[in-house]
């Protein structure tokens, strides 16, 4: 690892910053392109090494990546200027667009560009989880546990976090099982020495406290039941059990959001991804248009912007704090955590189960953007929302074909599929409504 100036490592954050499209896979590929290939600061083991011990971690894999790679480069500053500078770009341009969606939202265009961005979401949510299939589901066990996930949440309702607590616990201890005596458990010790950054444990010590203060100070000046509160424990929660990346955790987001507290409509959590599929930064930014719309909704006065601005700076916070934690209080140690192949088999077990995650949040979603009407079945332990035949809508299911034909066939671009679906429907809309 060869030195680098932090100026030097500033202007590199910035780009990635901006450049951070396509999702957990596009933003690692980006990074390995620029620090690996083009900058060499780090080999491809240090860097593979890094991306796996963020694999382990709750949260978006790619800015802990770069939280751990500016950590490695430069210490705590670097880790903070390069975990920041992930999330800014990204955070700026979704701030302004539920600005945008809260103040323009009945305006016809800005319906119709949502309404096809619906459809676009589904077509890119059930792609994600073929990828990740693809690379998840090796042998009978893992293909078992997507199944078992994918039933545990849709048909029989489960909690998110049992749900993957379970996979973990599986995977461990059928790597434990497997073992046999005298086997090698770890790599030799020269590649699992810790490695010293300064200040490093108080920084971790100053993350945990800083989130500690944030949840308790809101929940005695506030009160439980206040939006801010539920928000600052919500997202506070989610950012503990968010396995997986951010179509892992959507379903559980979605319909907390929707069916518990009421913060939005289901439609409403489709047209947020879309607009975090539109801009730079991770996936999991969407839960800033949720803690938007919650804030603006739900103070207990009249929709207000500057409420729902707080609400989004909140979610922020406690969403991405915990973060920052993770990486400073374990980064030292991130080689011995590699080596655990008990740990690593947990980790194989959490992502397969996240295929069958995925699988329950494209369904949700396409039962809430294809059909108006649902009923739902609670009988023999079953807790699920099934749609009524008759109630499909007709344009989004026209438009949520080209866009499955677009990523499908013609292997279309993010951005690009976007732009044409969001076209088309507000041409949709401008249609109805001349005749």
């Amino acid at each position: 690892m060869r030195e680098v100036t932090f100026k030097e490592a500033l202007a590199v954050w910035i780009r990635i910053g901006f450049l951070s499209f396509g999702g957990p896979a596009g933003q690692i590929a980006l990074m390995h392109q620029i620090i690996v290939d083009e900058k060499k600061w780090l080999d491809e083991p240090r860097f593979l090494h890094a991306l796996n011990y963020c694999m382990l971690l709750p949260g978006p894999e790619a800015q802990q990546l770069a939280t751990y790679v500016g950590w490695l480069l430069h210490g705590v500053k670097g880790g903070v200027v390069a975990g920041v500078l992930f999330i800014l770009p990204g955070a700026i341009a979704i701030f302004a667009l539920s600005w945008l969606y809260v103040s323009l939202g009945d305006v016809a265009v800005v319906e119709g560009v949502f309404f096809g961005l619906k459809a676009a979401v589904l077509a890119i949510v059930v792609q994600a989880m073929i990828r990740i299939g693809r690379r998840a589901l090796k042998g009978k066990l893992m293909l078992a546990l997507a199944v078992a996930g994918f039933m545990a949440l849709f048909v029989f309702g489960l909690p998110f976090p049992l749900v993957v607590l379970s996979a973990a616990i599986i995977g461990y201890t059928a790597a434990r099982r497997t073992t046999t005596p005298g086997s090698t458990q770890s790599e030799p010790a020269s590649s699992t020495e810790p490695v010293v950054r300064v200040g490093t444990r108080r920084a971790a010590l100053v993350c945990l406290l800083l989130w500690l203060l944030t949840l308790g100070g809101l929940l005695v000046l506030l009160g439980p039941d206040n939006v801010f509160s539920q928000i600052a424990v919500f997202f506070s929660k989610m950012a503990t059990v968010t396995f997986g990346g951010a179509y892992a955790v959507l379903a559980y987001v979605a319909q907390q959001g929707v069916e518990n507290f009421g913060w939005l409509q289901p439609g409403e959590m489709l047209e947020g991804l879309g607009l975090a599929e539109t801009t730079p930064g991770p996936l999991i930014l969407v839960t800033q248009f949720v803690g938007f719309l919650a804030a603006y909704r739900e103070a207990g006065i009249e929709p207000s912007l500057l409420y729902a601005s707080l609400g989004a700076c909140l979610t922020l916070w406690v969403t991405f704090l915990p973060c920052f934690l993770w990486i400073f209080a374990g980064a030292p140690y991130v080689e011995k955590l590699r080596a655990n192949k008990a740990l690593s088999a947990a980790l194989a077990a959490v992502t397969a189960v996240v295929v069958g995650v995925i699988a329950n949040l494209a369904l949700w979603f396409a039962v809430n953007a294809l059909f108006t009407e649902h009923f739902r079945i609670t009988t023999f332990g079953m807790d699920m929302s099934l749609p009524v035949p008759q109630s499909v809508d007709l344009a989004m299911a026209v438009l949520s074909a080209v866009a499955f034909i677009l990523v499908f066939r013609l292997r279309m671009g993010v951005l690009s599929l976007l732009g044409i679906l969001a076209t088309l429907g507000a041409l949709w809309v401008f249609w109805t409504a001349w005749v």
